[in-house]
């Protein structure tokens, strides 16, 4: 053995660096990436279109319901792209979550057979994920623009930062989801619980403002430190309030946001972390036992 062999340190059979592992095999994600699309829409006719119906539909039906029948159409300018902005932050992060959750159980037959790095499900659930938010996220910037989108760089840079916010957090619960998930089946049943839950546990479909009415105090922080709450308010800034009867009749857009947004949005970032960090902590305390009980 040569000298320099000999100096490289002996590591463990199966034994990895986390996330780490995922970059440095990117042509594993890659090829993950690819099955979980081929499998999705295997012997379907629409295939990826899919990713503009559907959400789609779903704005049309909470635009009737919220816009039309509840009237805040009337009371929120722009309420459309309002609506749009928050339901695709939404979306984003329930596909990450769910897809995440479900990730290693579904790749059970190549957990069995071969070590890969378990996070490769897990983020390849991301990658699909990003699929299907870019044809949604053209859509919305080009709706967007139709009524008078101007945006500053501070907004595009809000809209960036809700994205990472969101695929980060989401990342995070899947990865600890989808450790607990391998043990206790049980945990896919509390992600559909979330996931039904999400769209109204953020300011999507109401104004932040009503629920300063009825939330104070520490519940009133609670619900602003919610890195979801954070990203679709990031998405409101980026998309809606730069578009034309928001900036006419809000030239300086104050009023529409909620009190220390700045502080709220640090908050997000940091919360979003933390959620990736303990993720990440509680699956490599748990993938010794993958493949025994997948």
């Amino acid at each position: 053995m040569s000298e320099s062999g000999a100096s490289k340190p002996l590591v463990a059979p199966g034994q990895g660096v986390g996330l780490l592992d995922v970059f440095r095999r990117r042509y594993l994600l890659n090829l993950l990436t690819r099955k979980e699309l081929r499998v999705r829409y295997r012997g379907s006719i629409l295939g990826l279109f899919w990713s503009y119906v559907k959400p789609a539909f779903q704005l049309i039906v909470f635009y009737i319901a919220m816009g039309k029948f509840l009237g805040l159409d009337k009371t929120k300018p722009d309420y459309l792209i309002y609506l749009f902005s928050g339901i695709v932050m939404i979306n984003f992060f329930t596909e990450v979550f769910s897809n995440a959750t479900r990730s290693v159980v579904r790749n059970g037959d190549l957990v069995k057979k071969i070590y890969l790095p378990r996070e490769l499900f897990p983020v390849s659930s991301v990658t699909v994920a990003i699929v299907h938010l870019i044809p949604q996220m053209v859509i919305l910037v080009f709706v967007a623009i139709l009524y008078g989108w101007e945006p500053g760089p501070l907004n595009l840079l809000a809209g960036l930062l809700a994205i990472v916010v969101v695929m980060v957090a989401g990342l995070g619960l899947g990865l600890m989801f989808a450790a607990w998930n391998v043990l206790y089946r049980d945990a896919e049943n509390f992600v559909d619980l979330v996931q039904m839950a999400a769209t109204w546990m953020c300011p999507v479909l109401y104004t932040w403002d009503k629920v300063a009415n009825v939330l104070h105090g520490f519940w009133w922080t609670l619900y602003q430190a919610n890195p979801l709450t954070g990203a679709v308010e990031l998405a409101h800034y980026a998309l809606w309030l730069p578009a034309g009867d928001v900036r006419d009749k809000f030239p300086h857009g104050g009023a529409l946001m909620p009190d220390h947004f700045g502080m709220y949005t640090i908050v997000a970032v940091v919360g979003s972390a933390v959620l990736l960090g303990l993720g990440q902590f509680v699956f490599r305390r748990l993938e010794g036992r993958f493949a025994q009980e997948v």
